[in-house]
């Protein structure tokens, strides 16, 4: 029964495939109404490939609920609940994080840790945010005014290592930035893992953090400005300017060191990797090949800013626009499919801004689509991203000291790597969108070389 429902969520890798689950360890919160036992279950996917860990909590009901969120079905007398979809299982998480609990459960041993200045406060109300696929997140808000409110956001594939979104904004916001929503916590568990050295894995089970209820997704801000014909320079260059500040605080922070040539080499061959991915699903990019390689290997000569800690996964969709206070960036959990050590390693700065760039030329690209025959109105957009994204480089140039224009061939290498692997997505999954990757991958090969 649990792996039939496990089959049909959102955050299940595999999709179309029955579940083939093993309990490998679990934990239990206690709980505060009679009746009702709070349990997380640890379940290894043996489907297909390499195997996957699911967090799954379940909310077991000695009687039916009609508050109790999202039934999973009935078992053995008793009727089982998604835990994140449950107040009292919600509850009792954000509980377990303020109040710093540590339990030893089944083959696990999981502990709360609130952040620095977070105090104890009653969550009266919490409800699931809707449209996630890889994690489930909660909204606590309180009838206080003081209260503030507060995300949990629970990790469904977990990995052993410390998971980069609680690592990343939590060194962000101990160093005083305030491009990052505040931390309130974690939970970190162990759990037994036999392909560890050590027979055992710890990583993060749950990150909660400030809520900011009047922020407008990045995304939304810009494509109604495209679409309005409104310019966005001014908003592009401080988004430039914060994720250069972002890139600055997690330099000093963390842990930086000189680009290799061992660093050099193995990043230029996974860009020829994702070459090689796409002409294997779009052929008719073997005709741009030739430039293509040759922007990869000037940029391998080119000079490499040191290597850091950085997003991974920037783009319009992962910043907010909060009233009153700067771009606001999020979800530095990266690829959640990616070992974590691939998604903790130091990585050059350049890719999260080749990524910016990306994005505005989606913003483009998505209006063109919709406008179809619409000449005008697509090169309206085409225009209005040019500007964005000359603006964001500006801001980024400005704030961070990097000459982008003389370090153009390493950035339009990073920005092709992008387009490419956007170009297999688009091929595979929304083909009308395959001409937005493709125009930029023209683009950049034909570019000169001064930019």
């Amino acid at each position: 029964m649990i792996g039939s429902w496990v089959a049909n969520q959102r955050w299940y890798a595999n999709k179309g495939a029955l579940p083939l689950l093993e309990r490998i360890g679990g934990w239990t919160m206690p709980a505060q109404a009679p009746g009702v036992e709070l349990v997380t279950h640890l379940f290894l996917d043996h489907t297909v490939g390499k195997p996957a860990l699911y967090q799954v909590p379940i909310v077991y009901r000695a009687t039916q609920s009609n508050d109790a969120g999202t039934s999973i079905g009935e078992l053995n007398g008793r009727h089982l609940y998604d835990g994140p979809h449950d107040a009292e299982y919600a509850s009792a998480l954000l509980d377990f994080i303020l109040r710093e609990h540590e339990v030893t459960g089944d083959k696990t041993w999981v502990i709360g840790s609130r952040s620095p200045g977070d105090k104890p406060t009653a969550a009266l109300h919490s409800r699931v945010l809707t449209g996630e696929q890889s994690n489930t997140s909660i909204i606590f808000e309180s009838d206080a005014s003081a209260a503030a409110p507060v995300i949990l956001k629970l990790f469904r594939a977990i990995h052993h290592g410390e998971n980069p979104d609680v690592e990343l904004q939590t060194a962000l916001a101990a160093a005083g930035s305030d491009a990052v929503p505040r931390p309130t916590g974690h939970v970190l568990a162990e759990w037994d893992d036999r392909g560890q050295p050590t027979g055992r894995a710890r990583g993060h089970l749950a990150f909660a953090q400030e809520f900011l209820p009047a922020a407008e997704d990045a995304w939304r801000i810009a494509l109604d400005s495209a679409a309005d014909g409104r310019d966005f320079s001014t908003e592009a260059y401080a988004l430039g300017v914060a994720t250069a500040g972002v890139h600055g605080t997690l330099a000093v922070a963390m842990p930086t060191r000189p680009a290799t040539t061992d660093d050099i080499a193995a990043t230029i061959t996974e860009m020829h990797g994702r070459l090689a991915a796409a002409i294997a699903e779009v052929p008719a990019l073997s005709t741009h090949a030739a430039a293509i390689e040759a922007v990869f290997a000037t940029a391998r000569t080119a000079d490499w800013p040191y290597q850091q800690r950085i997003h991974g996964d920037l783009h319009l969709g992962q910043v907010l626009g909060v009233p009153g206070r700067s771009w606001v960036l999020v979800d530095f959990e990266g690829e959640p499919l990616r070992p974590m050590p691939e998604r903790s390693r130091l990585d050059n700065p350049l890719r999260d801004v080749a990524g910016m760039l990306r994005s505005f030329d989606y913003v483009a690209g998505s209006i063109a689509v919709s406008a179809g025959v619409d000449a005008p109105a697509a090169h309206r957009a085409r225009v209005w991203a040019s500007r964005a994204r000359a603006a964001f480089e500006e801001g980024y140039a400005a704030a961070s000291g990097q000459n982008l224009v003389q370090n153009r061939a390493l950035l339009d290498a990073f920005e092709l790597d992008k387009a490419l692997y956007e170009t297999v997505y688009e091929a595979r999954n929304r083909p009308d969108w395959l001409a937005i990757p493709v125009a930029a991958i023209e683009r950049l090969v034909t570019r000169a070389p001064a930019g």
